[in-house]
């Protein structure tokens, strides 16, 4: 079955960087777009940032200037680069895939990383 095994979450001090990763494995005839959403303690969920297969990304106002999205194809996988992470970007970091089997197009959320920005 479809995985999508993140890492990279964990402390950092404000000021910090940290790179989370997402590969993906299983039967996935084309991935279509990767992304990464957020949710801190009381907030709603929300985009972070996407990248296409194309290699067209997009970005929460919030995060411009500081993270980049990137993907490796070859490796079926998406980065989150963070820098400049301040407290208020402490939250639980999920990676969504939406992507193609042979017959009809999915989408499939990983399991979420926790990320902890504090001195």
């Amino acid at each position: 079955q479809v995985q999508l095994v993140e890492s990279g979450g964990g402390l950092v001090q404000p000021g910090g960087s940290l790179r989370l990763s997402c590969a993906a494995s299983g039967t996935i005839f084309r991935i279509n777009k990767m992304g990464w959403y957020r949710q801190g303690p009381g907030k709603q969920r929300e985009l972070v940032a996407d990248i296409t297969s194309s290699g067209a990304t997009n970005y929460a106002d919030s995060v411009k200037g500081r993270f980049t999205v990137s993907r490796d194809n070859a490796k079926r996988t998406a980065y989150l680069q963070m820098n400049s992470l301040k407290p208020e970007d402490a939250a639980l970091y999920y990676c969504n895939m939406m992507y193609d089997t042979p017959f009809i197009g999915r989408e499939y959320w990983g399991q979420g990383t926790q990320v902890t920005v504090s001195s």
